[in-house]
């Protein structure tokens, strides 16, 4: 595992990967401010007029929970921009590697494994599907760890272990559909949950570092791929048949 991420470390800054890199670095950096804005506009909202709305649904009985819920949104939303790019961070390099993911994979099995069956490319609408799953399902469970990042660093803990789950799920996946059906990569990724989530862990770590995760699509396209190759077992192509040493009985 630590050799397919040095692997996918060093491919990263490779010639024929740095395209690939600055896309994605420019697609991340707007995403990253369109998204942040976004989340600091519901923050403002909801610590101003949304607890007002939340009290009329739910009854005078949740008053206390939710002004300290507005309290602690309320200096969430003034850390602003900031504040989204660092937790929005693995929601939207989920979106960044749905539109990277075959380019980043061809490079590596061109690199590692020229002498197996090339993947066959992803359709970009299932691509651009897995990402926004990922990146609203990343959100959700981040949005529910909120309250609780102010209490023991309860909630950085929850962020880190929902990471490593969400992005070891999304890449592994991503990496397997390009030789199996949908259904055939996801129940492969279930019967190796603890090795994926293991791996997810490394991506997890990889994604927290600032600036360095600006490359996360890259790294953890390419360090998945490798795991995939390496949970595939021998590729039958590649196994030379055995030749006839015997004559048949009679």
């Amino acid at each position: 595992m630590l050799d397919a991420a040095v692997k996918a470390l060093s491919q990263i800054l490779s010639p024929p990967m740095r395209s690939i890199l600055w896309r994605s670095i420019a697609l991340a950096l707007v995403l990253i401010t369109v998204l942040a804005i976004g989340l600091q506009r519901l923050l403002s909202w909801f610590a101003t007029s949304g607890e007002g709305w939340a009290e009329a649904m739910l009854g005078p009985g949740f008053q206390t929970p939710l002004n300290v819920l507005a309290w602690i949104v309320s200096i969430a939303a003034g850390l602003g921009v900031v504040f989204g790019a660092v937790f929005l961070m693995p929601a939207i390099t989920s979106l960044v590697a749905s539109f990277f993911v075959d380019d980043v994979a061809e490079h590596v099995e061109l690199e590692y494994y020229p002498a197996e069956r090339p993947g066959v490319a992803l359709p970009l609408g299932v691509a651009m599907t897995e990402g926004v799953k990922t990146a609203l399902l990343t959100i959700l469970v981040y949005l529910i760890a909120l309250p609780f990042v102010f209490f023991a660093g309860i909630g950085f803990l929850a962020f880190f272990i929902a990471t490593a789950w969400l992005l070891g799920r999304e890449y592994f996946e991503l990496a397997a559909m390009r030789f199996r059906p949908p259904a055939e990569a996801k129940a492969m990724r279930k019967d190796n949950a603890a090795v994926i989530f293991t791996a997810g862990l490394i991506i997890a770590a990889f994604v927290s570092i600032p600036i360095v995760n600006l490359a996360t699509p890259l790294f953890g396209m390419a360090f998945m791929v490798h795991m995939h190759k390496r949970l595939s077992g021998p590729r039958p192509e590649l196994i030379e048949p055995r030749r006839k040493t015997s004559v048949p009985a009679a």
